[in-house]
């Protein structure tokens, strides 16, 4: 591959990734025609893509991003993958898509989170990882939890006030006693 070529490819890629701020990279060495097709397409129902790339282009593309660190120490065939709502939700369902039998040759490698490299170890603990939106209904329950368990409080108590004084007014015999004071 000339100079020129690569240099194309290289800036194609560096336009394609500008912007973004986490990817992993995964191996899609020894998927089919078919497989790849059907790999790409549930990828791209989460927003998610998918992109083949020559491991020295990547490097030459991504120098000075912060997704350098994913391509350091990465030999043999590999893709880029990124998108989704945030890198959790990346992070599953490449581990989803890498235990499912029909596109067994598929794993992931690694990957770049916050600048930080990750190895594949560490991109299956992140798949187990609560997705910001699961995060942000956990911090909304704990925001709005105090305030709940208040209202609460001074609602049953007031209700036990409130029943107690009910029980005094009423006479004896059980009867409401008439509203005027005539019998």
């Amino acid at each position: 591959m000339s100079k020129l070529v690569k240099q194309m490819l290289s800036d194609e890629l560096r336009r394609r990734l500008s912007g973004v701020e986490h990817a992993l990279v995964v191996s899609v060495a020894g998927l089919d025609a078919q497989k790849t097709f059907k790999l790409r397409r549930e990828l791209r129902a989460k927003n998610i893509r998918l992109m083949v790339v020559k491991n020295s282009v990547a490097r030459r593309a991504v120098e000075g991003t912060p997704l350098a660190p994913a391509f350091e120490q990465m030999e043999g065939s590999l893709a880029v993958v990124w998108g989704g709502e945030d890198v959790v939700s990346l992070a599953k369902e490449v581990v989803r898509l890498a235990e499912d039998k029909q596109f067994a040759p598929f794993a992931a490698r690694g990957g770049v989170m916050d600048g930080a490299r990750l190895t594949a170890e560490q991109v299956k603990a992140v798949s187990k990882w609560p997705s910001r939106a699961e995060q942000l209904s956990l911090l909304l329950g704990q925001i709005l939890s105090p305030g709940a368990n208040l209202a609460s409080q001074l609602g049953s108590v007031g209700g036990a006030l409130a029943s107690q004084i009910e029980q005094i007014s009423k006479p004896a015999g059980g009867e409401d006693a008439p509203a005027d004071g005539a019998a």
